[in-house]
């Protein structure tokens, strides 16, 4: 109830005052006040790997939304059993979209409205149609948009042409390679056989996750002209058992130093000099890169293997739970997560908005494939590049362009994962 006082004090300035203070609240949450006012009350617990799971999103979701997110990083498989086991564990899964095909079945996730995706219409080409640019050829393997769109808001069923409907947002994706220490090597390196060459014996590594090792292999044997795949995301018995007897010939005979689960375990082998070639992430040769230390993500003649990541919301979300989720989705895809993320080496499912949230130095050198200007800094400030250098491999388009195989899940996922483990005790 208003006093006399505050009756008297009740002007139209003030009135004014606060009705542009509801306005701009709208504007900057998207809710009206009622809803900006409650919203602060609401967590949201997200997991997913490290890669994308990082403080310094929670910590502005928070300054620029107003509610909490809490995140867990896992691992790849941890990821994908969390997300098909316990629903009730979390609001918002950061997945792959290969791990789709393990998990969508089990009803934990529900379809998205794109309609209420406010930059959809601007989404890369790679996750709606599958094409990055009218003539481009779609990769083997669980190609994002494969998996990417259901019939309706209640299916279960994979619609390869948009339908409205959504698995997952897409957020981030990258061309993968392998990254070398051309310091040590002191020659080029040109194809992904170079990974089983035996003049690198007891300095190689590949990645202890069997999903994404087994792609790494298979560039690495069809490279060799060992084998030739009908399809490197989908192999038959017989590809996989020549592929993992390769491979574990090559152990038993020396060639690896190590094999590496976690980001930390890829940047220490590189770094220290133990490892002159192995499977990479785009941010581990960045973070070596920072140590003073010469890292390049090699390109390769015969391409790139490449992955993409989403954010999915869990079924029990509903209320305001749900929609702030859609509100963070909007603001995850509206340029500043996008910026932070391709100056880690990544690309952001909606480059447009992201380029708002870089200098002309940055997105030339991290997108278009520009020599630097200036210095190139991590998120952090590291100094990570200096004037003159160019992004290992060129530009977006001809990175993502000259893509050849996604991360997959198989048809004999089983058969693999288990041939993959005999070859990891061998």
């Amino acid at each position: 109830m208003l006093t006399g006082k505050d009756k008297k004090g009740l002007s139209r300035r003030s009135v004014l005052k606060g009705t542009a203070a509801i306005g701009a609240a709208t504007a900057v949450t998207g809710f009206p006040t009622v809803w900006a006012q409650n919203i602060k009350n609401v967590t949201l617990r997200q997991f997913g790997t490290g890669v994308s799971n990082l403080n310094d999103v929670a910590t502005k979701v928070k300054e620029d939304l107003g509610f909490t997110l809490e995140m867990t990083a896992l691992d790849t498989d941890s990821v994908t059993q969390r997300a098909a086991t316990q629903p009730k564990s979390f609001d918002i899964a950061d997945i792959e979209y290969f791990i789709c095909k393990k998990v969508w079945a089990a009803g934990n996730l529900q379809a998205m409205d794109t309609k209420k995706i406010k930059n959809y219409d601007k989404i890369a080409g790679t996750f709606r149609s599958g094409k990055l640019t009218p003539e481009s050829t779609i990769a083997q393997g669980t190609a994002p948009h494969t998996v990417g769109f259901v019939d309706g808001p209640n299916s279960r069923t994979f619609s390869a042409p948009e339908s409205g409907w959504m698995t997952l947002i897409p957020t981030i994706y990258n061309a993968d390679t392998l990254g070398i220490r051309p310091d040590l090597i002191k020659r080029p390196i040109a194809s992904w056989a170079e990974l089983l060459n035996p003049e690198f014996k007891g300095k190689a590594s590949i990645l202890d996750i069997s999903s994404i090792g087994i792609m790494d292999a298979a560039m690495v044997c069809e490279a060799m002209g060992e084998i030739t795949y009908g399809d490197k995301g989908n192999m038959t018995k017989a590809e996989i058992d020549k592929t993992m007897a390769i491979f574990t010939e090559a152990k038993k005979a020396g060639q690896f130093r190590a094999f590496w689960k976690s980001f930390d375990e890829s940047v220490n082998l590189m770094a220290a000099g133990e490892v002159v070639i192995q499977s990479m992430w785009s941010p581990a040769i960045a973070a070596v890169k920072s140590k003073g230390i010469p890292c390049v993500y090699q390109p390769l003649k015969e391409g790139y293997r490449s992955w993409g990541g989403g954010l999915g919301l869990s079924a029990n979300l509903s209320g305001l739970e749900l929609e702030a989720a859609y509100e963070y989705i909007n603001w995850y895809l509206s340029g500043w997560v996008g910026g932070y993320l391709m100056r880690q080496g990544y690309y952001s499912a909606v480059p447009e908005t992201s380029k708002l949230f870089m200098t002309e130095d940055e997105w030339g050198y991290w997108y278009e494939g520009k020599p630097a200007q200036g210095e190139i800094k991590s998120p952090q400030g590291v100094v990570m590049e200096k004037a003159g250098a160019v992004r290992d491999g060129g530009s977006f388009l001809e990175r993502m362009g000259n893509v050849v195989c996604w991360n997959s899940v198989m048809d004999e996922n089983k058969h693999m994962v288990r041939k993959w483990n005999e070859f990891i005790a061998a």
